[in-house]
């Protein structure tokens, strides 16, 4: 192996010329993979050789064997899960974060990755309307960036109770009441059980999946202690967000610490003309989202914001003799996030926000918001076809009358290639769930989804 200056120019430009490649074949390529992981065990394992292969033909090698078991997730016509694209500033500058290889924990060894996610953190702030000295920390996902924000809940309500979690861990400790709608994501909870919380108390919902006040005053009520309330910015299913105004209020009357999982809709706030949705949500005290869905920065990257700083900086950070502080900034980046060692996520943020710009932000959210309009218009003028949720985010929920049909018609949607749309089952229906989530995402997308939709539902009438 060279370990010259040009040691990885030929592995660099082999996967330069594939990434292009895949790139270019996102226009018309079957959205869903060719092959199964099964079909590919023998491809990529077997005994490990005993000799190497030059770095480019590695990369040669695992590009085209892998084409076949890709799912086109890039494409603008992929509406599964609540899964985005990348945009080409966030692509270019994850490929740079990789080539600069910079452990991002220690402002002092970093300085210039740590004023890059300093500055994408105060832009977030401004552009969701969020308070300005807020901890922004970069983790890996919405289900980290809850974590993280509860976790901060969790020892500013231990503190206030008198208890020193840090001494004294979780045993004999007060306990902390957590309460979520009854439609929260189940990473809520999977937070909550990381956090030795245990299960929550269930506060129910409205028809559109959107927490009732009244409901969680009355649970809330119903005990005293430590309590932590999560609520939620866009419902899985039907993009709902949750009344913030008066279940925060509710919240503050019984003491209790609020954090939002805004793994899609938080962006919503970006909007001028979807920050309604949001009203209020600043009041609360942790918010959590994924940049690699409504933003569409390359995986892995989501957000943990706090108001509290000193809560979240004593619930993730560590002191140890070894580490060389920067005396003059504002704390280190491995203060605010679960992580001791990572990679710099906050870049390809700052790369999205700077080629967007204010307005690009609202324009992209607009769109995906518009494109789910559309969508569901298309959709809803087919005999059959029942619109189940009110479409005013990202997110289409539908129904062809009875669950085989709707189970039929989706094995159709996935066989068929053209797009992609996930199942689900959403008060006790089983439904085709469409997430507009990609910035590609346009008319001629648009156009395509609802032929799909209505193509696979004539097959299986015809059946």
């Amino acid at each position: 192996m060279s370990h010259g200056d040009d040691a990885y120019r030929p592995a660099l430009e082999s996967a330069a010329r594939h990434a292009s490649a895949w790139l270019k074949s996102l226009a018309d390529r079957s959205v869903g993979p060719a092959v199964q992981a099964h079909d590919l065990t023998d491809v990529f394992g077997g005994p490990i050789p005993d000799h190497g292969l030059p770095a480019d033909d590695v990369v040669d090698f695992l590009a085209r064997a892998a084409e076949p078991g890709l799912m086109a997730m890039p494409s603008g016509r992929f509406f599964g899960w609540v899964i985005g694209g990348s945009l080409p500033a966030a692509l270019a500058t994850d490929w740079l974060v990789s080539a600069w290889d910079q452990n991002a924990g220690l402002r002092y060894a970093t300085p210039a990755m740590a004023a890059i996610e300093e500055a994408a953190g105060a832009w977030l702030l401004d552009l969701l309307g969020l308070p300005a000295g807020s901890d922004v920390g970069f983790v890996t996902g919405a289900t980290m960036a809850n974590f993280t924000g509860m976790a901060a809940g969790r020892w500013r309500l231990l503190t206030d109770a008198g208890w020193d979690l840090d001494r004294d861990g979780l045993a004999g400790a007060p306990r902390i009441r957590c309460f979520v709608g009854r439609e929260r994501h189940d990473t809520v909870d999977l937070g909550l059980r990381y956090l030795g919380l245990g299960q929550p108390a269930i506060v129910e919902a409205d028809s559109q999946g959107r927490m009732i006040p009244a409901a969680l005053d009355a649970a809330l009520g119903a005990g005293g202690g430590p309590a932590l309330v999560c609520l939620q910015a866009g419902n899985l299913h039907s993009g709902a967000f949750d009344p913030f105004t008066e279940a925060i209020r509710v919240a503050r009357k019984h003491g209790a610490w609020v954090h939002v999982d805004g793994a899609f809709g938080l962006w919503a706030a970006a909007s001028p003309e979807l920050r309604h949705l949001t009203d209020g949500f600043d009041a609360a005290d942790s918010w959590g989202t994924d940049a690699h869905k409504t933003l569409n920065v390359p995986y892995d990257c989501g957000i943990a914001i706090v108001r509290d700083a000193p809560a979240l900086r004593a619930a993730m950070g560590l002191h140890a003799s070894y580490l060389v502080h920067d005396a003059e900034g504002p704390g280190d980046p491995f203060e605010k996030v679960p992580e001791f060692s990572r990679r710099a996520r906050g870049v390809p943020v700052w790369a999205a926000l700077r080629s967007l710009g204010r307005n690009g932000v609202a324009a992209q959210v607009n769109g995906l918001a518009g494109a789910a309009a559309r969508i569901a218009a298309g959709l809803g003028s087919i005999d059959g076809v029942e619109i189940l949720n009110d479409v005013q985010y990202t997110q289409v929920s539908l129904s062809f009358g009875d669950d085989d049909t709707t189970r039929a018609v989706t094995a159709r949607i996935i066989a068929d290639g053209r797009v992609w749309m996930s199942g689900s089952r959403w008060r006790d229906r089983d439904i085709l769930r469409v997430s507009v989530s990609n910035w590609r995402t346009g008319a001629e997308d648009v156009e395509t989804a609802v032929d799909a939709v209505r193509s696979a539902l004539g097959a299986v009438r015809a059946h």
